[in-house]
Order: C-alpha cells, then structure tokens, then sequence
C-alpha cells in the first residue's frame, strides 16, 4: 500500500515537472519575440496612423479644391475633413479587428 501512494506521487511530480517545463517554454519564446514584437507594435501604429491620416488629407484636398472653384455658403474643407475622419476611423478600426482575428487564430492554433 505505501508503494501505490509512491507511485501516485512520484506522477504527480511528473506531471507538475512537465508542466513546468512547458510554462518555461513558453517565457522563453516570449521573452526572445519581445523584442520583435516592440518593432512590430511601432511599425502597426505606424500603418494605423496612415490608415486615419490618408483619407483626412485627402478629404481636406477635396474640399479645398471644391472651395477654391466652387464658392458658396458651404465651407466644403470642413466638411470633407469631418468625412475623411469617419473614413479613416473606420478603415483603421477594420484594419485592427483583421489583426486582431488573426492573432486569436493564430493563437487557437498554438494552443491545439
């Protein structure tokens, strides 16, 4: 009887050994993609930032031209630069739910 409570420990131990090890796998992978990982967050702030900003200048030329050729009572530069930052809200908030279903798939992916 004492040799099956040795038995169940010494598993146990095993287990909690191969648990263990596979938590340090683990930090280690995440310890050495940090550093790309602090690069690749500039770089996506980067992209999102272009994503807003591309669609707001172009508006704002919109309008400009439009006020310069076509006066009127409209102020048509306002106007454009308020629908380019809709524009640019909703193609970064689409760019980053994209990103962001990949990491999720990536890691369900990982984790099977």
């Amino acid at each position: 009887m004492h040799t099956r409570m040795d038995k169940k420990a010494t598993t146990g131990q095993q287990t909690f050994a191969r648990q263990v090890a596979l938590k340090e796998t683990r930090k280690r992978k995440a310890q050495r993609k940090a550093v790309q990982s602090i690069w690749f967050g500039f770089g996506m702030f980067g992209l999102i930032g272009w994503a807003m900003v591309a669609p707001i200048l172009l508006g704002t030329m919109l309008g400009l031209w439009l006020d310069e050729h076509f006066p009127g009572t409209h102020a048509w530069t306002l106007n454009f630069l308020v629908v380019g930052l809709l524009l640019g809200c909703i193609n970064a908030w689409r760019w980053i739910a994209k990103e962001h279903q990949k990491i999720c798939e990536d890691q369900e992916d990982k984790d099977a």
